[in-house]
């Protein structure tokens, strides 16, 4: 017997305010005033930034001249007292993420760092007057951030090894030293650099205005993935930055580690809406896409993929809205974030794969503007499946994660 749901029932099966993809409707545990900025911020994207995203990301260009429609809208600075438009919670910014990241990967990762890791650098490490000169400004966009840890030579092992250093000069600093991947740094007006303090071996965290003498960024170039984030390769040779722009409650890597606990949560559900994206450009290919005289949607072993990547989803939307939860009630720790991170990474990676396998050979081409042969127009999904190895990768990697959620779970640190 075969049971089919009318188009009215399959329409009604899913509250018209939710994705398709929420599945469990998981949107409604929001406030109204969070789903209505929800909405909003989702017709934004909708209509000025998923119909150009494939030719950003093939361009490899970031979407710079979005930068004041974003602060109109109030998504930089969502959580700071600062610079917040109303009160909201962890799960409506993980949400926003989502929705931004479902849209656009790359314009994602460019608000994460901006407004992510930046600023929530200023707003943990920054002393009362920092907070009031930067915070303000770049939530209104009037400046880009970036956010520089990572190292030629050191990614999952800054902890011990950070190899650029800072010493004390009187009334200001030196810094000496390389670091690499940094986001937005091909154009940051503002960049957050961590370096170690040559004196006490201490993490410090320093405000780096540009352009700056002894300071250089240079785009990275030929990226396969978040081609929209323009990462930049940066040199710093006897570069000045004075004692009034060091972070001033840094006091080690145990104060940055504080930083990356809360902006690796919101990463999680980043990673969320890449496969969220991701599903619904393959379910819209395989309800149009005809095979054999039927779309291949009717097919046993397409439902099947669709299936598993929904479901991948939904345990994905309950372990992130939990650990944002967790963030709300003060009692979010490392492991809960390293987990969310690691869990919904390697099921975003068995996403975006089973859904470019959906699309068959069409799946790896950028989406286009017409249709052809039943193929739908801008169905992108080889750009989810190329930044998904990115998001799989950076705020830690799957392994450095797990280890992290293994130190919690048996006392014993695993990492060397």
């Amino acid at each position: 017997m075969t049971f089919t749901l009318t188009e009215a029932e399959a329409a009604a099966s899913v509250p018209a305010d939710l994705l398709d993809a929420d599945f469990y409707a998981f949107q409604h545990l929001l406030t109204d005033r969070e789903q209505s900025a929800l909405r909003d911020i989702r017709a934004f994207l909708d209509t000025e930034v998923r119909p150009f995203a494939d030719d950003l990301w093939e361009r490899a260009e970031s979407p710079r001249h979005l930068v004041p429609r974003i602060a109109e809208l109030g998504l930089y600075g969502n959580g700071f007292a600062e610079t917040r438009r109303f009160e909201n919670s962890n799960v409506f910014r993980g949400w926003v993420a989502l929705e931004i990241a479902r849209a656009d990967p790359s314009l994602a990762t460019f608000i994460g760092v901006h407004s992510g890791l930046a600023m929530t650098s200023i707003s943990v490490g920054g002393s009362a007057e920092q907070k009031a000169e930067w915070l303000p400004r770049l939530g209104a966009g009037e400046l880009v951030a970036a956010f520089g840890l990572t190292e030629p030579g050191h990614g999952s092992d800054t902890a011990r090894g950070l190899e650029t250093t800072a010493e004390r000069r009187g009334d200001h600093w030196v810094l000496n030293g390389a670091k690499r991947w940094i986001g937005n740094g091909a154009f940051a007006d503002l960049v957050v650099i961590w370096a170690r303090d040559v004196a006490d071996d201490q993490v410090k965290g320093f405000l780096v205005r540009t352009p700056a003498v002894g300071f250089s960024a240079s785009k990275i170039e030929r990226k396969q993935s978040l081609r929209g984030v323009e990462n930049a390769d940066i040199l710093m040779t006897d570069l000045v930055v004075p004692e009034r722009d060091r972070l001033q409650h840094i006091d080690g890597f145990r104060d940055l580690a504080v930083v990356l606990r809360l902006t690796r949560a919101e990463v999680a559900w980043q990673g969320l809406g890449v496969a969220v994206g991701a599903y619904e450009a393959a379910l819209a290919y395989a309800k149009a896409r005809i095979q054999f005289g039927k779309p291949i949607a009717s097919f046993q072993l397409v439902q099947q993929k669709l299936a598993v990547a929904l479901s991948n989803i939904t345990a994905s939307i309950a372990l992130s809205v939990r650990v944002s939860q967790m963030q709300d009630e003060g009692i979010q720790r490392d492991h809960h974030s390293a987990m969310a991170k690691a869990f919904v990474s390697a099921r975003v990676r068995e996403t975006v794969a089973l859904c470019r396998e959906i699309c068959g050979g069409n799946g790896i081409q950028l989406g286009g503007e017409s249709q052809v042969d039943g193929i739908p127009p801008g169905y992108g999904v080889a750009r989810y499946f190329a930044d998904a190895e990115a998001v799989y990768t950076f705020e830690g990697t799957y392994d450095m994660n797990t280890l992290i959620v293994g130190r919690a779970i048996t006392g014993i640190a695993a990492f060397t």
